[in-house]
């Protein structure tokens, strides 16, 4: 059993394997071109007001509820926050593999994309909004397993020099897995927010093969989003909903992390004053245990 699900059995232990021959060099180049087709096809923003660049990631392709997180971003969170074709994302599913397709979420994808959203934008006005929904382990490695079973990992400082390699000067990284508290050192940077699901000493919940969506993905991308689209204000609500949920279940606390650079918050503030009042809330098109 791959060491990201080692946390027990509450703790994200779905296994399964999907029967799928994958080329590799065939299917690097075509993740290549659909990235690069999807970034050049983003519209670019007018005037001096900040946009936001949106990247979904969803690591692992045994479990439906990281591709169904990403696809809701992609799809439904991100016009809501003004980004609309500014988005895309990397699944591991076996979906991915069908019709068009869907890049991949290898770490080669993540840092191609990156840059090319970093090359494609005004790195010194525009907004990056990260969002990683995965298996996290203890030594704060998160899982990318691809849909023929292939098993790899991110570390802190491959994201951060992956970040740091495309320019991308504002960012918001959001890090829905357990143990991602431990993310937020190599992270950190005055020009960044950072958000996790849980202390870097501490599982979150709400994966597995039952689960359509993660407690932090409901809490801050579903709920708190939906309320609030301010990311540290929809994170104070998630955190409280999160808190409740984990008593009522009897769960150890996963207690969700915010590290918030000291001049994000004033690039946040312009960014937000470009939404609508008046968007209606985004549908999870997945149903929803209560």
């Amino acid at each position: 059993m791959r060491r990201w699900l080692q946390a027990g059995a509450l703790l994200c232990l779905s296994v399964c394997s999907v029967a799928q021959a994958i080329g590799g060099n065939a299917l690097a180049a075509r993740d290549i071109a659909l990235i690069d087709a999807r970034v050049a096809a983003m519209p670019r923003a007018e005037g001096e007001m900040p946009a936001l660049y949106v990247v979904g990631v969803a690591g692992d392709a045994s479990e439906d509820v990281f591709r169904n997180e990403a696809r809701f971003l992609v799809d439904a969170a991100a016009p809501r926050l003004g980004a609309g074709a500014r988005a895309l994302a990397l699944v591991n599913h076996a979906d991915s593999l069908e019709g068009d397709g869907t890049p991949l979420a290898t770490s080669d994808n993540l840092r191609h994309t990156l840059a090319a959203i970093g090359a494609h934008m005004d790195r010194e006005r525009d907004l990056l909004l990260l969002y990683l929904t995965m298996h996290g382990a203890e030594d704060h490695q998160l899982g990318l397993v691809l849909p023929d079973g292939r098993e790899a990992a991110l570390t802190p400082a491959e994201l951060r020099d992956a970040l740091d390699a495309a320019g991308i000067v504002h960012r918001v990284v959001v890090i829905s897995a357990c143990f991602s508290g431990g993310f937020i050192p190599a992270l950190e940077t005055p020009d960044t927010l950072v958000l996790t699901a849980a202390r870097a000493d501490r599982p979150s919940f709400g994966c597995g093969s039952e689960s359509t969506i993660t407690f932090f993905g409901r809490a801050w991308l579903l709920d708190g989003l939906n309320a609030d689209r301010n990311f540290a204000g929809a994170f104070r609500l998630a955190t409280r909903a999160i808190k409740q949920r984990e008593r009522m279940l009897g769960y150890e606390r996963s207690g969700p992390r915010i590290a918030e650079g000291a001049r994000i918050g004033g690039t946040l503030a312009h960014w937000q004053a470009t939404l609508p009042a008046d968007l209606p809330p985004a549908v999870y098109p997945y149903p929803i245990a209560p």
